[in-house]
């Protein structure tokens, strides 16, 4: 079934959530490459394909095919990601999940020791923004660009 296209259909609501991400892209010190890497496992835990799809690109044009394979189980293969990457990586599982997770103090004090307070913020604005793209993507089923082949 096709579905319709939310940001054509309510495009001052897309303005205002493309104002985040440009927020996110140019006004914070969080490298892009971290950027694509939250944006990609927040994605992946929300199942949303098209989100997935782009940021997985994204990543693949600094980051190596196998280790984007491995995002997933992170935690499994601590050597492939440094530590400020584990630690976004913790952060988003916890704050995405965060009616399970209730963002535990544990959670809160890791990131803390990772992140500048400015930068610990800008990082949760980046899980809140991917996390509020998930939940348009996935329900209005955005299309992906992969092929079969």
């Amino acid at each position: 079934m096709s579905r319709m296209n939310w940001y054509q259909v309510a495009p001052e609501g897309a303005k205002a959530l493309l104002g985040v991400h440009h927020y996110i892209m140019k006004n914070t010190n969080l490298p892009e490459e971290l950027i694509h890497l939250v944006f990609l496992r927040v994605s992946q835990i929300n199942g949303c394909a098209h989100c997935i799809d782009m940021h997985g690109r994204d990543l693949r044009q600094t980051m190596s095919v196998d280790k984007v394979a491995l995002v997933p189980v992170w935690d499994e293969v601590p050597h492939l990601f440094s530590d400020q990457q584990r630690a976004a990586l913790a952060w988003a599982e916890e704050v995405t999940r965060v009616s399970e997770t209730h963002a535990s103090d544990e959670a809160y004090a890791a990131a803390s020791a990772a992140f500048e307070p400015k930068d610990l913020v800008d990082l949760t604005i980046t899980i809140a923004a991917m996390n509020a793209f998930n939940r348009l993507g996935a329900p209005f089923r955005l299309p992906v660009s992969a092929k079969a082949t």
